[in-house]
């Protein structure tokens, strides 16, 4: 007796004595007349390169790596592997080829049902085709796909297919990113001016507004300076006004107080009214002074920020225009280049489209030759079964001439009874005839039999006009009269005769 013990990742597969078909387990005693077997439970990697062809009979390769083992969490799974391949080292030539027919066998059959393209994009969904049909087969085994990867699709050497297709690909992609680059490019420098021309059209447009108000608020300062020193020089003409008047005031008083001087009192109101009088001249030339001083400063001002303001106005508008103009030049100088660039790309276009044309028609040409061909040989075809044919006729009628003896008449008569010869004859005469109804005259000159035996000789005169009739016939195409009518006989005589049967 033993006692054994699996490892981690094998089992013990017992047969013997005491067990009616196999026992799998981790640990066990092996009693006398038993046997075990060890199996590894590892999965193993194998990689293929299957050689597979499309529904279009394209040759392709799919290189594929797939990890597979025994099912180790189903139990009649491990009772299929172990009285199967157990044996057998899952790593062995036997496994390996088992695992091979049956990966190659599953692929070929799906890849003939789909198309190259179903295959190139539908590559996820084919691979889970795989899966599934090659573990449908590997259950019978006990064998589980743990991973399956499926390479790159490669092409057979002789059929680049993949090679010409991201060849195409990529020529579409490289000529649409240089059209977009292009696009982009004409539209960054277009916005590019034209944010340019914007900012300095709005620099110049602030420009002139900031002059033009600062010159306003200069005008308004200078009214304003003008307008307070004339209200101080009418104040002060004001008070040296209230000063006179007071002392007008005074010197009245003291020409009250002082009545005894009148003289004096006299000369006193007359300076003071001359003084007066001067004064109030005075007032009124410095009235009017302030008054004109005050006009020409508001004339003044006013035309200055008229000037100024024109001026700005003119300098803006001119260098508007100047912008404008260079905005213009610049913008049809970009349309002349892209107008260039675009006659650019219709060359390039309309040369592929006569590259394209041309390939078009060569493969016209090449197809029209193939049919030129396949007509050739349809009507080769035709004519050796129009040989055949007539050859067979040819035997049958030899046969038909042996079986009669060599007689051509009656060759003759029975083909031209076989094929409704006479009966079309009859047809067309009776057609012929429809509906007449023939009156037959025979007029004589009266000599010789009268009644009905006169007009049976006539008629047996042109009865007797056929037997030449007929020899010449016969003469001619070698054609004789059917039998019912008579037989043709040459005799000594220069006239033929037609012996009645």
């Amino acid at each position: 007796m033993w006692y054994r013990v699996a490892k981690a990742s094998e089992y013990l597969v017992i047969t013997g004595a005491g067990i009616d078909d196999i026992k799998l387990a981790k640990k066990a005693w092996i009693l006398p007349g038993q046997s075990y077997t060890v199996f590894d439970l590892s999965p193993v990697n194998y990689t293929f390169e299957v050689q597979a062809m499309s529904t279009e009979k394209l040759p392709f390769v799919l290189p594929a790596v797939f990890t597979i083992g025994p099912r180790e969490d189903d139990m009649p799974s491990l009772h299929k592997y172990a009285k199967l391949l157990c044996s057998h080292d899952m790593a062995s030539n036997h496994v390996q080829e088992l695992v091979q027919g049956i990966i190659e066998g599953e692929t070929r059959v799906l890849a003939a049902s789909m198309t190259m393209e179903d295959v190139f994009k539908g590559t996820k969904e084919f691979k889970q085709e795989v899966f599934d049909k090659v573990q449908l087969e590997l259950n019978q085994f006990g064998l589980l796909i743990y991973n399956a990867n499926v390479k790159q699709l490669v092409d057979v050497p002789g059929h680049e297919y993949f090679s010409y297709l991201g060849q195409k690909i990529q020529m579409e992609a490289a000529n649409k990113a240089r059209v977009d680059v292009a696009e982009a490019k004409k539209k960054g420098e277009i916005g590019s001016k034209e944010r340019e021309g914007m900012t300095l059209q709005n620099a110049a447009k602030i420009n002139a507004e900031t002059k033009i108000y600062a010159t306003k608020r200069e005008g308004e300062g200078k009214k304003e300076e003008i307008k307070v020193k004339s209200e101080v020089k009418v104040y002060e003409n004001m008070r040296e006004a209230e000063v006179a008047e007071a002392n007008a005031e005074l010197a009245k008083k003291k020409a009250v107080w002082t009545k005894e001087a009148q003289v004096a009192e006299v000369e006193a109101a007359k300076a003071v009214a001359l003084r007066d009088a001067e004064l109030q001249q005075e007032v009124e030339k410095m009235h009017a002074l302030s008054k004109t001083e005050k006009l020409k400063a508001d004339l003044l001002s006013e035309a200055t920020v008229e000037y100024e303001t024109k001026k700005l106005e003119a300098d803006g508008a001119l260098f508007q225009k100047q912008k404008a103009a260079e905005a213009e030049l610049f913008t049809k100088k970009l349309e002349a280049e892209a107008r260039l660039y675009a006659k650019k790309l219709e060359a390039e276009a309309q040369k592929a489209i006569a590259e394209t044309q041309l390939y078009a028609k060569k493969q016209e040409a090449e197809a029209q030759k193939a049919i030129a061909e396949a007509q050739l040989y349809a009507k080769k075809l035709e004519a050796e079964g129009l040989m055949a044919l007539g050859q067979a006729e040819g035997a049958y009628l030899r046969s038909l001439l042996e079986a009669v003896g060599g007689n051509y008449n009656a060759t003759r008569d029975f083909m031209m009874l076989k094929n409704g010869t006479f009966q079309e004859i009859a047809k067309i005469n009776a057609e012929a005839v429809r509906g007449l109804k023939p009156n037959i005259s025979v007029w004589n000159n009266g000599s010789g039999d009268s009644g009905a035996n006169g007009a049976f000789k006539e008629v047996a005169g042109v009865y007797k006009m056929l037997p030449p009739l007929l020899k010449t016939v016969h003469e001619q195409t070698g054609m004789l009269p059917p039998s019912w009518m008579g037989t043709l006989s040459n005799s000594p005589s220069t006239n033929s005769t037609l012996d009645s049967t």
